[in-house]
């Protein structure tokens, strides 16, 4: 898979992640930073939606349910973090919701003491013959 898939809405989600943190700078909730990003991505035509369902299956039942802080342009999974770095329990959640969904591309936004950006591709084809895969969409 090209590990540039959807480059074009990750570079404007990127422009808008450092827009508020520039703006807000280090030390507010995810809350605040997460309706903020909206305000930037929407004044950018960046369309999203704010804590998406992701339903994980397990052999065919329903064996979870989380949101993703955003979905952008329905294809942009979204997490945002506000600590002191990025850990690899972040990037584990990111990677597990991209395997849960049939979406193949995810950002992990921290507004850190220093702003920190991941992007993450798993390519459906790696997705273990669709038994996870269910992304409800809006």
């Amino acid at each position: 898979m090209d590990d540039r898939k959807h480059s074009e809405v990750t570079d404007a989600i990127i422009c808008c992640f450092y827009n508020v943190y520039n703006k807000l700078g280090y030390g507010f909730l995810e809350k605040v930073y997460e309706k903020a990003l909206l305000i930037e991505m929407e004044e950018r035509g960046v369309c999203s939606l704010a804590q998406h369902p992701i339903t994980v299956f397990y052999e065919g039942q329903i064996v979870g349910e989380y949101f993703c802080d955003l979905l952008a342009e329905g294809k942009v999974i979204v997490e945002i973090k506000a600590s002191k770095t990025i850990v690899p329990e972040h990037e584990a959640q990111l990677l597990n919701y991209l395997k849960a969904t049939d979406l193949e591309v995810g950002l992990l936004l921290n507004f850190g003491p220093k702003p920190e950006v991941r992007r993450k591709a798993f390519s459906n084809k790696r997705k273990a013959n669709g038994t996870l895969i269910n992304a409800e969409r809006a």
